[in-house]
């Protein structure tokens, strides 16, 4: 199954006509991020069948130069985002690799789908974007993973996250869920969770290829 199959599927049972015309107003009289051509980055990035985990994030970040597409992920030079430095300082406690840049082009290479549940934001406007209708349309692709592919590891930090596990079949997948990596929260059980290496046990344990979480830095 490849991505323009679960969209053609997803579009036949939803009407996006309202979404697609709130976003033609906005792209053309706001700065909305990302830019157009990077909404749909996560998916061309990650193949459907090569799909091994999902990261789940909400919102992109609404500053300049920061969204690009894929959840938590940054440009290359641009600022660290707090989250993201949180989830580097546990995966060199987790697994011992030190990355240097704030872009995880290499992790959605590597199958990982780092899918936010709202794919655009107004700039400085955090959430501006909720309910216009990205949730219908990222709840149906999450529906999907689980319904078409077996043995997907899916992470699930902070409430709003761990709300979507009724949309995942336990039966067949894995799930890893702990408080966010935000600094409000992560040291309410984030830190010390070990979620890379704990990907990385299951899906060994089911014989497919372990996430390399270490290399591509640029």
């Amino acid at each position: 199954m490849e991505w323009s199959e679960v969209f053609h599927e997803i579009t036949s049972q939803h009407d996006f006509q309202e979404m697609h015309d709130f976003l033609e107003k906005e792209y053309t009289t706001q700065v909305v991020y990302p830019d157009r051509e990077n909404i749909y980055q996560a998916f061309d990035l990650t193949p459907f069948e090569d799909i091994k985990v999902v990261i789940l994030g909400q919102d992109p970040y609404h500053g300049p130069n920061q969204a690009h597409g894929l959840a938590f992920s940054v440009q290359p030079n641009a600022k660290f985002p707090p989250s993201l430095r949180n989830m580097y300082k546990e995966l060199e406690a987790d697994i011992g690799c030190c990355r240097v840049s704030p872009h995880l082009q290499d992790w959605a290479r590597e199958g990982v789908l780092l899918l936010n549940t709202v794919l655009t934001v107004r700039q400085g406007e955090a959430h501006s974007h909720r309910n216009i209708g990205w949730e219908v349309f990222t709840d149906a692709v999450i529906k999907t993973i689980s319904e078409q592919l077996n043995n997907v590891v899916f992470i699930l930090w902070g409430k709003p996250a761990q709300q979507k596990i009724k949309l995942i079949d336990q039966t067949k997948h894995h799930i890893i869920k702990s408080s966010h990596p935000s600094p409000l929260s992560a040291h309410r059980g984030f830190l010390g969770s070990k979620p890379y290496s704990r990907t990385n046990e299951y899906l060994q344990a089911h014989n497919i290829t372990p996430v390399n979480w270490c290399e591509g830095e640029e």
